[in-house]
């Protein structure tokens, strides 16, 4: 494939006639997951007001090949998230539908389970099933493997209700464990995060609006003690939206975004509590929906993008701390033709949906107009090398919540399988590090949920590479 030809300055050229048909809708969460089950991952498209989409890459254009079931067009999609719920290796796909921003709602969620046949299964649809329907409105799903075993669970964040945590029982049925886990908190959840940021194990992150924001950190045992007031990461008088992981030398920092609030850049300190060191600049106010965190130019440091509704969304460069004490720098971007001033954005995820090893950034936009979807590439970077990490659970599907390390040109970096984050969706389950130009990978280490480690050396550069759970 030729390389797209930057349509305006900046950092990013815009892609979107990639897409056969992109109509103007109203849409809202994204998620990627390898839906067909051959190795390539698609963007799933959550609509308000119409048809989901499910975008496939044919080799030259995304194509939407829905089929009828997710399409669901009399519902109200907001959500969507991915993850193994009944470990045979396949991903379930959760969508959560509401027709209101808030209370009681009518529209049915969707936990869809993809038959060997191809047909679609709605498990919340069978009888065993019945009266554990998410009855009330929400924003962000995630999924997280709090045990480590390899099956995931669905959390829903609920606005002015209690949080749900799906999971399949040893009865073979579904089940609501957020009460029993002390998880069913109520405020107004807004971004979801799921990965070991404050623990060892999947840590579930729950950023608000109208109180303070989670931080469920696991015990080891898959249960929670909820610490964000003593982290110093609870934010009590800010209103979140999305939120997203960050590298900021080795180890995880927290970017979030507030609506018309300071945006946050937190860094965790030794002592055990995080301190904000988000510049000005960075914290600047503004109508923020979404935080998307990625190398989107394989340069070898992460870009952070705040995706905006009515007004340009924003880019920045993520430098790490130049030693120990320091803080990280960022750098603002000019976005091109991602700045996308009049968009009403809403989700967002990351993938390389072509294969060719660069970062492709979809937003999804039309909640106050209908808008098509925007497809966007960084304009430069072909020249530098990268590799992916793809980590599989013990059932051979993609192991979410795992976290991956590398060495390259002697800095440590480090990337999460997401399980869910940003806003109202899901990234690819990769772990995508850019090398620069001229980059060598030293040694890759993947760990498990469950703290099982692989560690490669010297792994090719310009490759994907699948990693499975160790056997034995």
């Amino acid at each position: 494939m030729t390389e797209p030809e930057p349509r305006s300055g900046g950092f990013f050229t815009d892609v979107s006639d990639w897409i056969a048909f992109n109509p103007p809708a109203s849409h809202y969460g994204v998620a990627v997951s390898d839906v067909d089950g051959d190795g390539r991952c698609e963007f799933l498209v959550a609509s308000f007001d119409g048809a989901n989409r499910l975008l496939r890459w044919s080799g030259t254009q995304l194509r939407d090949v829905a089929p009828p079931a997710f399409e669901d067009v009399d519902q109200a999609s907001l959500a969507i998230a991915a993850g193994d719920v009944d470990g045979d290796g396949r991903e379930e796909i959760y969508v959560h539908n509401s027709e209101r921003f808030s209370g009681s709602k009518r529209a049915p969620d969707r936990l869809w389970d993809i038959q060997p046949d191809g047909q679609w299964e709605d498990w919340f649809a069978r009888p065993e099933h019945a009266g554990l329907q998410n009855e009330w409105a929400g924003r962000s799903v995630a999924v997280i493997d709090r045990r480590g075993v390899g099956r995931y669970g669905f959390v829903v964040a609920s606005y002015g209700k209690p949080l749900r945590l799906y999971e399949w029982s040893v009865q073979e049925r579904l089940a609501d464990l957020a009460p029993a886990l002390g998880l069913a908190l109520i405020s107004g959840g807004r971004g979801l995060l799921t990965l070991p940021v404050v623990s060892d194990w999947p840590d579930i992150i729950c950023i608000n609006e109208h109180g303070p924001n989670w931080v469920y950190r696991n015990q080891g045992d898959g249960t929670f003690w909820e610490c964000a007031s003593a982290l110093g990461l609870d934010d009590p008088t800010e209103h979140g939206r999305g939120v997203a992981v960050c590298d900021v030398g080795g180890s995880f920092g927290l970017c979030w975004g507030n609506w018309e609030g300071p945006h946050r850049l937190m860094i965790p300190q030794r002592q055990g509590a995080w301190r904000n060191c988000a510049s000005a600049g960075f914290a600047f106010p503004a109508r923020v929906r979404n935080v998307i965190v990625a190398d989107f130019d394989n340069d070898g440091y992460e870009e952070i993008f705040l995706h905006n509704h009515g007004e340009a969304n924003r880019l920045y460069r993520l430098y790490p701390p130049a030693a120990e004490g320091e803080d990280p720098q960022v750098v603002l971007l000019e976005a091109g033709a991602a700045a996308d001033p009049y968009g009403c954005g809403t989700g967002a995820a990351v993938a390389d949906i072509d294969g060719d090893g660069r970062l492709e950034l979809l937003l999804a936009r039309g909640e106050q107009a209908r808008q098509p979807l925007g497809l966007f590439k960084a304009a430069a970077g072909q020249q530098n090398g990268y590799v992916r990490i793809r980590p599989l659970t013990r059932f051979q599907a993609p192991a979410r919540g795992a976290v991956v390390r590398a060495l390259i040109n002697g800095r440590l970096q480090i990337r999460g399988i997401c399980g869910g984050s940003g806003y109202l969706g899901q990234m690819e389950p990769v772990a995508h590090f850019g090398l620069g130009p001229q980059g060598r990978v030293e040694r890759v280490e993947v760990v498990w949920p469950d703290g099982v480690a692989v560690i490669l050396l010297n792994p090719p550069a310009n490759r994907t590479l699948t990693v499975p759970y160790p056997q034995g």
